[in-house]
């Protein structure tokens, strides 16, 4: 997936903005949830699947989906069309977020890089969904 660091870029230090493209076949993240992070996607071109706390959703070019902070809901989106997806992903930058990849009981603590499965600390994972 290539990503457009839109907020990095123009020193944005509470949210960040990018621009995620993903590939036909493709899936934009590893299903997850935050802890504390809030976000919103707006689809810019292509079509797709949004998969959201065990449903599946259609997304098309204007769909529009915020998710609020500090309710675990579990997101992911899946490119099914024939053409890249583009989707503009805004959030906010939280100290202590913890992600949770409820696929594969991971939790994620950000800031610390530190990932630990159940009880169990984790020395290799990778939450690129794409390998």
């Amino acid at each position: 997936m290539a990503t457009l660091y839109l907020g990095d870029a123009a020193g944005s230090e509470k949210l960040y903005a990018n621009i995620d493209r993903v590939q036909p076949g493709a899936k934009s993240t590893k299903y997850h949830t935050h802890s504390l992070q809030e976000e919103f996607f707006l689809i810019l071109a292509g079509s797709g699947i949004l998969r959201l706390n065990g449903e599946e959703y259609p997304v098309t070019k204007g769909s529009f989906v915020a998710k609020p902070a500090g309710k675990n809901i579990a997101h992911q989106f899946i490119n099914t069309g024939n053409e890249v997806l583009e989707i503009l992903d805004v959030g906010t930058k939280v100290e202590g977020d913890v992600a949770y990849y409820p696929d594969e009981d991971v939790y994620f603590l950000r800031k610390e890089k530190k990932m630990f499965k159940g009880s169990e600390a984790m020395m290799k994972w990778d939450s690129e969904p794409n390998k």
